[in-house]
């Protein structure tokens, strides 16, 4: 028989909420996040309104939302009931505090017509919500024995991997707003028209140049971090970890490129979102690991220092 554990429930939301973000980029970038109108719960004033066209595709997008937020609740009932840790506990209150916000920002995104800047904070908090479900994944019955060994540079791997998720979560902003105010072709893949950076009244090519400029430091950051990693002999868990992430990012950069010489083309710009939250989640599971890992590290010292501070006295 097979039992919804905690860490198995906890995945299928990850997965959940992974499909409903990439969804929700298709819907923004199909133009279909009116469909409904400006109503919300209902749908054109219906709570199962006539499914065709863009009012299916925005419906569709608020089901899977139900099914998301019914996932979490069931998350959090079972952590409350399990004997996990008060830490675990709290992550879990605070996963389901975030849901509340999102829930609240997407209705607030559709009542006042998609403004841009609610609708990047509304992706930004989607983000933060799918680390806490990685989080809760990666600490909830995970063997001690297969997390990577500590080395002395473990303050310097999290604070690296800390600036990456940073540069990540603001190229992901600038992204989303440069989509929603139509910046996309601002300027193009290399260049802003007659010179390589935008001029000062070009308003929609800075931000989209802000976007790319983001991009590019978290693409080069990566690459150099991925070969200091071996360099210094880091955990080998990581090193896998870190040439995933340099693979998937330079595999983002081609479709961002490929995204504008097609005039923002429907399936590229979704397969572009895809991609990059795919990102963000690898390096976010790593820079968990690798925080688990290394307050492991710190607890047995402690342990360690007081069984000593004991056999002395």
């Amino acid at each position: 028989m097979c039992i919804l554990t905690i860490k198995r429930l906890a995945f299928m939301t990850i997965l959940l909420t992974y499909f409903l973000i990439v969804f929700g980029g298709y819907v923004a970038s199909s133009e279909s996040g009116m469909g409904c109108g400006p109503e919300w719960p209902l749908c054109n004033g219906e709570v199962i309104p006539t499914l065709k066209g863009d009012t299916l595709i925005e419906f569709s997008h608020r089901v899977i939302g139900a099914f998301l937020v019914l996932t979490s609740v069931l998350l959090l009932v079972k952590i409350v009931q399990s004997k996990a840790t008060p830490l675990i506990r709290i992550v879990g209150f605070c996963m389901m505090g975030l849901l509340v916000v999102q829930v609240l920002m997407g209705a607030i995104v559709v009542i006042l017509d998609l403004p841009a800047i609610i609708v990047s904070t509304h992706l930004i908090i989607a983000m933060i919500y799918l680390s806490s479900l990685i989080w809760i994944w990666r600490t909830v019955g995970e063997n001690k024995r297969h997390r990577p060994s500590i080395t002395r540079n473990q303050k310097s791997i999290l604070l690296h991997l800390n600036l990456i998720l940073i540069l990540l979560l603001l190229t992901l902003a600038f992204g989303a707003y440069t989509k929603h105010e139509l910046y996309g072709l601002g300027c193009g893949w290399l260049d802003c028209g007659p010179t390589f950076l935008p001029n000062a009244e070009n308003g929609p090519g800075i931000i989209q140049s802000l976007h790319r400029l983001f991009a590019i430091l978290t693409a080069i950051y990566l690459f150099v971090l991925t070969c200091w990693s071996f360099i210094k002999k880091w955990p080998s868990q990581l090193q896998w970890r870190l040439i995933l992430a340099s693979i998937t990012v330079l595999v983002q950069l081609v479709i961002g490129i490929l995204t504008i010489m097609t005039s923002l083309d429907l399936s590229w710009a979704v397969l572009h979102l895809a991609v990059g939250t795919l990102l963000f989640s690898f390096v976010t599971e790593a820079r968990f690991v690798m925080g688990q890992a290394s307050l492991e590290s710190k607890q047995s010292k402690i342990l360690v220092g007081k069984t000593s501070s004991k056999t002395e006295v």
